[in-house]
């Protein structure tokens, strides 16, 4: 494998702080230090049990991309919300990446860890998250956001200062997942209708909700009911007070 003094100049002298920045927000079981970079290939991904990819805000929009452990992933699934996406609980670690590299990026996106070489043009660096002396995970940019990088940083290579290194409270289990963005909704109610009526909808129309007027509104993260509660107005927006939290016995 390819030592990081290989590496593209401009690619190198930002690698390790865009690594570091993803360990530092990345869900892990254990803190996570960023390990040696070094020329990425199938053989370097294996033993991950989930990765994200995203595109960085450059020409071209070369890629980055996370690898994670198989703790994170059955923690995802085992959530007591419901199973929780990966891609979601990653675009904290490949936002600050980008940030470190000084760039933005876009969406994450999960995909199959045999399809993250291809995904990168089949050219990128690897750079090991390590937990506990052992890879937890893994930040990947491919040799295409390195051409980025130095085209649009010129020829400027030298090397930022080293980021302070975070220590924070080792998570384990569901803390793992404090930081993790959910999709929180509010259902007053719903209703069922033929296709021949909802094409009939016309501005004015009322539909009748299947819950009676005053009844608690459910509150849903992921679509699992969690909570109950009473619609307000804050500031001129709407809010839900709670007034029941649900578990999963009545929540059926």
């Amino acid at each position: 494998m390819t030592a990081v003094t290989d590496l593209p100049a401009a690619l190198g002298a930002r690698l390790l702080p865009a690594a570091t920045a993803a360990a530092e927000v990345l869900p892990a079981p254990t803190p996570l230090v960023a390990g040696e970079p070094a020329a990425g290939d199938v053989a370097g991904c294996a033993g991950f049990a989930g990765a994200s990819v995203a595109d960085l805000h450059l020409p071209g929009s070369p890629r980055i991309a996370v690898l994670v452990g198989a703790d994170l992933v059955a923690a995802l699934a085992e959530s007591p919300m419901g199973g929780l996406d990966l891609a979601a609980a990653t675009q904290p670690a490949l936002d600050a990446a980008a940030a470190a590299l000084g760039v933005g990026c876009g969406a994450a996106r999960e995909v199959a860890l045999d399809a993250v070489p291809a995904d990168l043009g089949n050219a990128f660096t690897l750079v090991p998250l390590v937990g506990d002396a052992a890879p937890a995970g893994a930040f990947l940019v491919s040799d295409g956001a390195a051409a980025a990088i130095d085209a649009v940083r010129g020829s400027d290579t030298s090397a930022p200062g080293s980021p302070a290194v975070s220590t924070p409270v080792a998570a384990r289990g569901i803390e793992m997942l404090h930081g993790v963005d959910m999709e929180v909704t509010v259902e007053l109610g719903r209703a069922r209708l033929t296709v021949r009526e909802l094409l009939a909808l016309s501005p004015g129309e009322v539909l009748e909700l299947d819950r009676a007027a005053g009844s608690p509104a459910d509150l849903l993260v992921n679509g699992r009911l969690i909570a109950r509660g009473e619609v307000v107005v804050v500031d001129e927006d709407f809010g839900l007070r709670v007034t029941e939290i649900v578990d999963e016995t009545t929540a059926g």
